[in-house]
């Protein structure tokens, strides 16, 4: 089968979205990307009207291919098993252990573009994407909000904390506690002034049931 060549636009998305994560989307301007891309600036705004809506075809590529990953990391095991719920953070876990790893890439591009937009947009998709991931991945357990709640601060506070804290372990132990959780009996109470992810996961209720190992 012949290899066939990128086309412009997925020249421009593959540069823009390395230099967008690695430097800082403000940091970048449109010249460099179109330079290293390879292509007329022409060629940039007949595929994006502004440096605005190529930041969020940035951005729903990164949630896509997130979604892609976590679904493979998936596929061996039944939604609702903890292997399934818990296949996020082996991504996660996977990509904070890399040299380049800039945490995440929404939460930099929201600092970066707080206001309403097509970036804005973007970050609240990938948001809701995220959220119905796990709740698909916990299967009939996935329609309990507070447990969709933990998992996604969790998964939130590991993302932020590998890239913060130079340390990727606290992953692996970001994982641990909501396996705990998922093994232990309900979901999480509400937490009160901020309390952190893993004093939240280990308030667990009475009543409720585990999931099973895979």
């Amino acid at each position: 089968m012949p290899i066939t060549s990128p086309s412009p636009e997925q020249r421009l998305l593959e540069v823009a979205s390395h230099l967008f994560y690695a430097e800082g989307i403000h940091a970048v301007g449109v010249d460099r990307v179109i330079a290293e891309a390879g292509v007329a600036k022409a060629t940039l705004y007949a595929h994006f009207a502004s440096k605005a809506d190529l930041v969020a075809a940035y951005l729903e590529r990164q949630s896509l291919a997130w979604v892609s990953a976590v679904r493979d990391r998936a596929a061996a095991h039944d939604p609702g098993t903890r292997s399934a719920v818990l296949a996020p953070f082996g991504v996660l876990d996977d990509r904070a252990r890399t040299a380049d790893y800039r945490g995440c890439p929404f939460i930099n591009a929201a600092a970066e573009f707080p206001d309403p937009g097509p970036v804005a947009t973007q970050v609240a998709a990938h948001r809701r994407r995220l959220r119905s991931t796990f709740a698909t991945l916990a299967g009939p357990r996935g329609s309990e909000p507070e447990l969709l709640d933990a998992l996604v601060v969790l998964y939130d506070g590991a993302m932020s904390a590998a890239h913060l804290d130079g340390d990727p372990d606290v992953v692996s132990h970001a994982a641990a506690v909501a396996a705990r959780l998922l093994e232990g009996q309900g979901t999480p109470r509400a937490s009160s002034g901020g309390r952190n992810a893993a004093a939240s996961a280990r308030a667990v209720e009475g009543q409720g049931g585990a999931l099973p190992e895979d």
